[in-house]
């Protein structure tokens, strides 16, 4: 990032801290203002791109030493889906049907007027954790459960977050241990990146999110998108309303929609009140600049633009490969193993999800429905050329693993 070397950066908390079990806001809090005291000549910034907690911390921090950011209320109509909802619809005509789902009913049941598929939520969750699509009444009342039994870990340490901001009535009494249902949509997932700087909203990017087939999982994040620029006028239009509708100010935002491009039409799934710092090769890759830079520069009140198709590739994609069943990670790649590949494919770069000895339904953030194995980012001036340097990287990288399966003897990497 251009000026780093101008700069330096502070870290405040290890990932355990913030993503094992059910986080303490208010030692959280108390923490981080005893490492901000305890740095000669103070700080000039605080930033951070990860989910509640994490985003609610920077807000409840710049508070403190009055640094720049956008407010904690508008962080909570980011990361509580129900707020957002209600928020969302006071801006746009672009979000599906939603609503509550009663936990303290003995039987609960769906919104009134919404039907089958839909998906079942906690209002605030880690990621997409407990999350299900659901295709019909047994599926929804297992979802309902699972949700009923897990939203407290998330949901509890957020009412430290709603106490702290002033609530609508339509909010009132509502808390953080909420279940949403909302309508399934269709078509091709989008993700929009931008900021707000002194109330002026940019769009600086937009990255397709394409699926592995029949499944919810991501395969890869691709910039830039291949939509036709008409579609993705319309969705900058839908982000900037919606982003001024919930006074988000100098901060990075990253929205999700689905495009249906029979019906021609958008849906927004959910805002995300920090840029996704998965996509920062991509921009390295395209623009010749990580979206970093946008964050840092807006909390320093420095110009946060991003340069525009200055990099050294046409396009770039973040690459999840995933196994589908649980294993053991008996042994996988060595450092020197993935260096050795990226020499052998040029601009590509990887990471491994899981560590040796580690069951891959044990690893950080994996979704309901498979199990991250590596992270790989591909540049290129094609698609195919895109898609060429992955199945290198994936050919290369099975070379090195062996799994256990639950129960069963030794077996290289699938």
């Amino acid at each position: 990032m251009p000026g780093a070397d101008d700069l330096t950066f502070h870290g405040l908390f290890e990932p355990e801290e913030l993503q094992g079990g059910e986080v303490d806001m208010a030692s959280l809090v108390q923490k981080a203002i005893g490492a901000i005291d305890a740095i000669d000549g103070g700080v000039d910034a605080i930033v951070g791109y990860w989910d509640f907690p994490v985003s609610a911390l920077v807000p409840l921090l710049n508070e403190h030493y009055g640094t720049r950011g956008t407010s904690l209320a508008s962080i909570a109509k980011c990361e509580h889906k129900y707020w957002s909802r209600l928020e969302q619809r006071k801006a746009i005509d672009e979000y599906p049907g939603f609503g509550q789902v009663d936990l303290a009913a003995e039987r609960p049941q769906p919104p009134a007027g919404m039907s089958f598929p839909m998906w079942v939520k906690p209002a605030v969750a880690y990621s997409s954790e407990l999350a299900f699509g659901v295709a019909d009444e047994r599926e929804f009342q297992d979802a309902v459960a699972r949700v009923r039994e897990g939203i407290g870990r998330v949901g509890r340490p957020f009412d430290y977050v709603l106490d702290r901001v002033e609530l609508p009535p339509e909010m009132i009494g509502t808390g953080g241990q909420v279940c949403l249902a909302e309508e399934s949509l269709n078509g091709i997932q989008v993700a929009v990146e931008g900021y707000v700087h002194d109330g002026l909203v940019t769009v600086y990017g937009v990255l397709d999110s394409i699926d592995y087939p029949d499944s919810p999982s991501f395969l890869r994040h691709q910039y830039p998108s291949t939509l036709p620029e008409p579609v993705l006028v319309r969705l900058r239009d839908a982000s900037a309303r919606v982003m001024r509708q919930i006074g988000f100010d100098n901060a990075t935002f990253s929205i999700e929609y689905f495009y249906d491009p029979q019906a021609d039409a958008i849906n927004l799934l959910e805002i995300n009140p920090r840029h996704s710092q998965s996509h920062a090769l991509l921009f390295q890759y395209v623009d010749g600049m990580p979206n970093h830079h946008c964050m840092v520069r807006l909390a320093l009140g420095e110009d946060p633009a991003l340069p525009y198709r200055e990099g050294r590739y046409r396009m770039a994609a973040k690459w999840y490969y995933r196994w589908f069943a649980d294993a053991e990670v008996r042994a996988a790649p060595s450092q020197a193993d993935i260096e050795r590949i990226e020499r052998e494919v040029p601009g590509v770069s990887i990471a491994l999800v899981p560590t040796r000895g580690e069951n891959l339904s044990d690893a950080r953030e994996q979704d309901n429905y498979s199990y991250e194995v590596a992270h790989i980012v591909t540049g290129g001036d094609s698609e195919e050329e895109l898609r060429q340097k992955y199945d290198r990287c994936v050919a290369a990288l099975n070379q090195g693993f062996e799994v256990t399966p639950p129960e069963g003897p030794a077996e290289p990497g699938r």
